[in-house]
Parts: C-alpha cells; structure tokens; sequence
C-alpha cells in the first residue's frame, strides 16, 4: 500500500469533519501531553512488547505514535488515519513510523503483517464497523490482538458525539453482545471488556485456525 497513492473514501462525511480541525487538534481538542501520560498509566492493559509490529487505527496527528513506537522498537508500527490532513500533521512531527491515509472499511491494511491493531478513540467513527473488523483481522498474525480503548466509558463516548453532531452523530461504541458477534465472525476471540466510566477498553485476540471472512 503506497502512502503517495492511497487515499481514504470521498463519500465519507467524517474525512473533511476531521480534516478540518487537523491543524488545531493538538491545541483544541486533545493535549498530546496529558493523552501520552494517561496512556502511561495504562500501558498493562496494552501489553505491548518489544518486537511487535504494530498498527495503530486512526492516528490523527500522531499523539500516540511516538510512544507506541518506542515501546514495540524495533518492532515496526504503521499509522493510518482515512483524514489526508490529520496524516501530515503526524508525518510532520518526525516519529519512527510509517504513516499512511487508508480507510478501515474499504482500505487493503495488510494480511497477517501485526501482532496488535490499535483503534484508539476511532472505532465509533468506522462507518461499517462489521467490515472494519474484517480488515482488522486480516491484517493480524495468527494470536495477534485487537485492540479498542478510549479513556472514556461507551455512555460518555456516545453522548459526546450526539452532543457534537453533524457528521460524528451517531458515532457509537456498540453493546457487548454486538462486539462479540462481530468479533466471532472475524475469527477474533474476546479476552478482555472493561466499560467503566474512565475507560473502554476491548481486546481480542485472532484464532490461529479460524479466519470466517
């Protein structure tokens, strides 16, 4: 997948919502610091190890990756993001990382090329998240993990982006029951559900003998 020819959906009202407030983001709308330090706290739910190859779904202006990357080093990660300009934003910021706009639901992401896919604070922004999951799963290694965190719980997530509107609303984390069949039918097995009021955190991981898509 060549980052200077791929591009994510035009027919996605999102790509220009998010394209829009790039420049601003690391001001605005998210601390890098205090994002990068939370995570810290966190960092045992990820269980990231040396040497892991890592993909991390819906970058934005690439807060995370720099982190990630020294933690997974010399693993490799890549950074995609459907949004062209929260993708140069990253790029600008020098990590070690392979950035690239692609769109979840509809972009090739790789097959069998992770240990772990990480959707941080993007998941609900995939249009068709049944088909998201598929091309998760596809591009995870046999035992490899998905993960799913926001630093909110699914209520408050939810209600932020009804609360926001225009083109998020409607922008849901989905019930359990939902998560585990979109899961099983990926081949993906679900470990671990945390829905608190300060967290959201989902991991699975893919069945080594069993890819039903």
């Amino acid at each position: 997948m060549s980052a200077d020819k791929q591009t994510a959906s035009v027919d996605d009202p999102r790509v220009a919502f998010f394209d829009r407030l790039a420049a601003e983001w690391d001001v605005s709308e998210q601390d890098p610091r205090a994002t990068v330090a939370r995570l810290g706290e966190l960092a045992e739910y990820l269980d990231l190890r040396p040497g892991y190859d890592l993909l991390e779904v819906g970058c934005g202006t690439g807060q995370l990756t720099g982190w990630l990357a020294e933690r997974v080093a010399p693993g490799k990660v890549v950074a995609v993001d459907f949004a062209p300009s929260m993708v140069a934003e990253a790029r600008a910021k020098g990590d070690v990382a392979d950035f690239r706009v692609a769109d979840v639901c509809s972009d090739p992401l790789g097959n069998a090329c992770f240990d772990v896919a990480l959707c941080f604070h993007s998941f609900p922004h995939f249009r068709d998240q049944p088909v998201a999951i598929q091309n998760l799963a596809r591009a995870l290694k046999p035992g490899g993990s998905l993960l799913v965190m926001h630093f909110s719980g699914s209520r408050q997530v939810n209600a932020f982006h009804d609360q926001v509107g225009g083109a998020v609303a409607g922008d849901h984390l989905p019930p359990r029951e939902d998560w585990e069949r979109m899961l099983a039918t990926s081949g993906l097995s679900l470990t671990q559900f945390v829905d608190r009021e300060d967290l959201f955190l989902l991991k699975a991981l893919l069945r080594t003998c069993d890819r039903r898509y």
